[in-house]
């Protein structure tokens, strides 16, 4: 059976999507393109609503290759928050597979395929098809989170933390290192909270690290996505003292400002999170701090981002992710971000309308204030957007625009496909409907 695969999302999905191939491994060829595919497979993300467009659209694209007789299965998150809704949306779909069913993955082909291929494959992390370098891969430690931040919408996904046995992560470490695998990511929803559910309520990511340094071979270990306020001091020092795992310190913050974080429901504030990055650098000098950051959060104001630039400039941070926030259905920022709205509604009754003026400086028209937007800049050539919000004026036209007399200074590491950071600084100087030229703006609406 010829199989082509799509895996969209994070890591974690993909180690999903290598395990879904282990399971069919002996039954099937994979293949480069759609066009030869007796079952095209699409593993999905639905953490935000620019990963469930993303989903949709592939989806359409690759339902035109079903004219060449290929069965098309939908996996992963799309199907297990949205099943019930993209049935009726995508009856394009043969089979939509929810997270919960990945157990009985080789059934469910079998089933769709009609019984014309035998699938007797185990899902399983220690029989997988990678598709990482050679070189590396990533393993993935728990499944879920149990933090449930305001505007995360992974519990309600991905359900509550279940930290894999350290039995079995070992003897997987073990198998990759023997094969030849030098970089071992460890990858998880809450790397630092491993073993808590498994293990007593015990943090249990050191003793695995301590098990995973002692087995032989030239290897390092990188722990991606970390709580800061259980990077310990006791994690710090084993990252310090023992030379296979990377001083590599993946810390979401999300925000800088107490206030947002609170609203956020994020544990660890401002002050806080500067010790910590303080101790890391102190105890490790050559350490490497990467953060992402939501701007564009209910309740977010422009002093806000000023706060957060000038925190961002203080801790200086390697590597850096920034998004404007996704209101997401179900979460905590749903009720924050309709309280949100109605303040909106009654400042504009407030406001004074403003003004839009020729060259002359005579006044052409008048517009409403709609109140505080999230507006989003790109550098396209660099790999670039932040966010903000700002606010945004409606002139009659059809079109929003920002405020006409504003300038907006920010400063981030920018991310470019190849993998290149650097740090820009850009001023964004709002005329009207003009920028500065090579920065792209939009106006996020519909929040």
């Amino acid at each position: 059976m010829n199989v082509y695969m799509v895996s969209l999302g994070c890591a974690k999905n993909q180690v999903d999507s290598e395990m879904i191939l282990g399971a069919m491994k002996d039954s099937i060829t994979l293949v480069e393109s759609p066009i030869d595919a007796n079952l095209i497979l699409i593993n999905t993300c639905a953490f935000i609503e620019p990963a469930r467009k993303e989903a949709i659209d592939t989806i359409l694209q690759m339902a035109d290759y079903k004219k060449n007789g290929a069965k098309l299965v939908v996996l992963g998150c799309l199907p297990q928050r949205y099943k019930d809704e993209i049935i009726k949306l995508l009856p394009e779909v043969d089979r939509f597979i929810t997270i919960d069913e990945y157990r009985n993955i080789a059934k469910i082909i079998e089933g769709v395929m009609k019984g014309d291929y035998k699938i007797q494959g185990e899902y399983s992390p220690l029989n997988r098809i990678y598709s990482t370098p050679s070189y590396m891969r990533y393993i993935k430690i728990s499944e879920g989170c149990q933090n449930h931040c305001a505007f995360c919408a992974i519990p309600l996904i991905r359900g509550t933390l279940r930290s894999r046995p350290m039995e079995s992560i070992i003897e997987e470490v073990k198998n990759e290192v023997a094969s030849g695998v030098y970089e071992i990511n460890l990858i998880s929803q809450d790397t630092t909270k491993y073993g808590y559910d498994l293990y007593d309520k015990k943090l249990m990511i050191v003793p695995l690290l301590e098990e995973l340094c002692k087995i032989d071979g030239d290897f390092k270990i990188r722990l991606l996505y970390l709580y800061p306020d259980i990077v310990t001091d006791e994690l710090i020092e084993f990252i310090k003292t023992h030379d296979k795992v990377m001083p590599y310190f993946d810390i979401p913050i999300q925000h800088s400002e107490d206030h947002i974080l609170k609203k956020m429901v994020r544990r660890g504030m401002k002050d806080y999170l500067l010790n910590l990055f303080k101790k890391i650098k102190t105890e490790i000098p050559n350490a490497i701090l990467r953060t992402t950051l939501i701007v564009g959060f209910p309740y977010e104001e422009e002093e806000d981002i000023d706060h957060l630039i000038e925190f961002m400039n203080e801790v200086k941070f390697d590597r850096l992710g920034a998004f404007t926030f996704s209101l997401e259905e179900g979460t905590a920022a749903e009720t924050t971000a309709e309280t949100t709205e109605k303040t909106a509604q009654e400042g504009k009754k407030k406001n004074k309308k403003p003004v839009q003026y020729n060259e002359k400086g005579e006044i052409i028209k008048t517009g409403i204030n709609l109140g505080p937007l999230p507006v989003v800049a790109f550098d396209a050539d660099r790999g670039f957007q932040f966010g903000a919000l700002m606010n945004i004026y409606n002139f009659g036209d059809g079109k929003n625009y920002p405020n006409p007399n504003s300038q907006w200074y920010f400063e981030a590491s920018a991310y470019t496909k190849e993998s290149a950071i650097n740090s820009y600084k850009f001023i964004v100087n709002y005329d009207n409907k003009t920028l500065i030229p090579g920065v792209r703006m939009s106006i996020c609406t519909g929040y």
